[in-house]
């Protein structure tokens, strides 16, 4: 069995693990505040084959937007009443977003659902891209498109806690850093929970 085969194969394994959970508060347990309706989002993450290995694909969000401007994510967003379904909304994201069609996304299946500070819960779906994908960014959306090596983001040597103020409270969260790009917060710990289950035998 080939290497990219091994991997597929250990992913698909991982992601047919029971689900559980993960939360922006994960590292900030006494940070939330009074429950509220979590509104339904999802994210893809995109995995394509570039010669010998994986690559996550990953957006840097458009400065001038008014949420998470620069931040880097997952294609995705909050699912609309268009959206049947969660998966059909991260589908339909990754198309606006770096014209990513559905029918070159091979599903592998989610990971655990994430609850984050702004009041989503965001279901991951992970899927296999056609090789040759080249992305074309919504320049309204997304300022730029890189890929990560896999292996890179699953290896917990490259893991970081980091920390700040926000809104007046001393918050931690997780931080991948690669090369100029700083993966961080809800991105890095869908991350992490896909490495978790990875390494889970």
């Amino acid at each position: 069995m080939d290497r990219h085969r091994f991997n597929l194969t250990r992913i698909q394994r991982a992601l047919d693990a029971p689900a559980g959970a993960s939360s922006d508060f994960d590292l900030n347990p006494g940070a939330r505040g009074p429950s509220g309706r979590l509104h339904p989002a999802s994210v893809l993450v995109p995995l394509v084959e570039r010669g010998a290995e994986l690559r996550v694909i990953l957006t840097r969000r458009a400065s001038r937007l008014k949420h998470h401007p620069g931040q880097v994510a997952f294609p995705g967003g909050k699912q609309e009443p268009q959206d049947a379904t969660a998966l059909d909304a991260a589908l339909r994201e990754a198309r606006e977003e770096i014209g990513l069609m559905p029918a070159q996304v091979s599903v592998m299946g989610a990971i655990d659902r994430h609850e984050t500070v702004t009041h989503f819960t965001v279901t991951p779906f992970v899927g296999l891209v056609a090789e040759g994908f080249v992305a074309v960014p919504d320049r309204a959306e997304v300022d730029e498109v890189f890929e990560v090596p896999l292996g890179f983001v699953l290896d917990p040597a490259n893991f970081q806690v980091h920390g700040r103020m926000w809104q007046g409270q001393w918050r931690r969260y997780l931080v991948i850093p690669y090369g100029p790009h700083y993966i961080w917060g809800a991105t890095a710990r869908m991350l992490k929970t896909l490495a978790d289950r990875m390494r889970d035998p």
